[in-house]
């Protein structure tokens, strides 16, 4: 067992260089692993801008060096203290106590030393068995086999035996990692290993306005990541994609995604996992909207019942022309767009010539359930009515009556 061989290497190296150092300098060095391992995470958090300034741009790093950084701090300036007292004790002892003294002294500096040594063996293995808690918990929900780094596979390995020994429960009790921390690996997990439900990501309610942004619109389109995906490649290839470093290293980008992540993420995995959404089904106008070209006619047949079959052969012929590529999006914190819209009234006679379509932004309101308003002020339409029937939406407007389904 790795865990077991690590921990033996521990006590014996740390015992050995107590022995050696003696108690001031141990005990000292001690206390400097406890007070840097209680202070790392809230200290921590204050130094992140500063990591920024400094030039580091991976938000995975801003992330996890501010702890180390200050852990790190601590421990040294324990041991600075340590040696100063040390040698204070040490130069009495040796010119004023005597010779007697002096061995009853280093006696009991050593073996003392040697039982702290031990202390300080178990506070680094417990500290370790915490840090590969946590993030064998990501990597091996990402594990891909034998085309893992070898540091991953380590990592995982480590993981696992922590599992089977038992000693996670260790880890975990002096475990402060948020729970987001756990819960954002459940779902990265969750898409990493079904590469079929990725494309759910982008029609969630709460992504739906992130999904508009020019990065995402690349990483959806970008046939080779696509396929990355499909052939599952390894997590690390995946990230080092360019149409992923992209976003990866746009920090505002990153601090953006989390922030809308954070609040949603049980949400997130329910409607990965079914296809609902508990905390906006009530709002049923919100995703992603088709043009539907049947549904709109029949709207058009039932607001002139006596329109001759060559007219509505040629406002069909129209319609497939002019709003074949017409897709609606709505958002949450009541926003909309509508894309690809043409001139909204059918030909009046003429050859047919499909305008130039336009993308335009609105705003919705909910009136009552399954019943809203839109406004799309660019597009010449004001607070029209909005009806849901299942998963067909109709936007009444006084050219012609807007009629979207959801994708299949």
């Amino acid at each position: 067992m790795t865990i077991w061989l690590l921990a033996l290497l521990l006590l014996a190296s740390l015992a050995g260089l107590g022995y050696r150092q003696g108690a001031i300098r141990v005990g000292i060095s001690l206390i400097g692993i406890l007070l840097g391992a209680a202070l790392a995470l809230p200290v921590g958090r204050l130094l992140r801008p500063l990591i920024g300034i400094l030039g580091v741009k991976d938000p995975l790093w801003q992330w996890l060096l501010p702890p180390v950084i200050v852990f790190i701090i601590i421990s040294l300036l324990a041991k600075a203290s340590a040696a100063v007292v040390h040698q204070k004790v040490d130069v009495f002892y040796k010119y004023r106590a005597g010779d007697l003294r002096l061995a009853l002294w280093e006696r009991l500096n050593q073996r003392l030393g040697l039982c702290l040594g031990f202390l300080n063996a178990v506070a680094y293995l417990v500290l370790i068995a915490f840090v590969v808690q946590a993030f064998s918990y990501w990597t091996f929900q990402v594990a891909s086999g034998g085309e893992d780094p070898r540091s991953m596979r380590l990592l995982n390995r480590l993981g696992q035996d922590l599992q089977s020994t038992g000693f996670n429960r260790t880890a975990k009790s002096i475990d402060r990692m948020p729970d987001t921390f756990y819960d954002t690996a459940d779902v990265v997990g969750l898409v990493y290993n079904n590469s079929l439900i990725e494309a759910r990501l982008g029609s969630y309610p709460a992504f739906l306005r992130l999904a508009e942004q020019s990065e995402f619109q690349s990483l959806a389109n970008d046939r080779t990541f696509i396929e990355m995906r499909q052939h599952g490649e390894p997590v690390f290839k995946v990230m080092n994609h360019p149409s992923m470093r992209a976003i990866v290293d746009n920090p505002d980008l990153v601090r953006k995604v989390w922030g809308i992540l954070t609040p949603t993420l049980a949400d997130l995995q329910t409607y990965l996992e079914t296809g609902r959404t508990p905390k906006y089904e009530s709002e049923t106008i919100l995703g992603r909207w088709e043009f539907n070209v049947n549904a709109a006619m029949g709207m058009v047949r039932r607001a002139r019942p006596n329109i001759s079959s060559s007219e509505m052969q040629k406002i069909k012929k129209w319609m497939l022309g002019a709003f074949e590529k017409t897709r609606l999006v709505v958002m949450t914190e009541n926003e909309a767009i509508i894309k690809d819209l043409p001139q909204i009234r059918p030909p009046a006679g003429g050859p047919v010539s499909p305008p130039t379509p336009q993308t335009f932004t609105g705003q919705w309101k909910n009136v009552e359930p399954n019943k809203y308003t839109m406004t799309f002020s660019e597009a010449g339409v004001d607070s029209a009515p909005v009806v849901i029937e299942g998963d067909r939406l109709t936007i009444k407007s006084q050219g012609l009556d807007l009629v979207f389904s959801r994708p299949s």
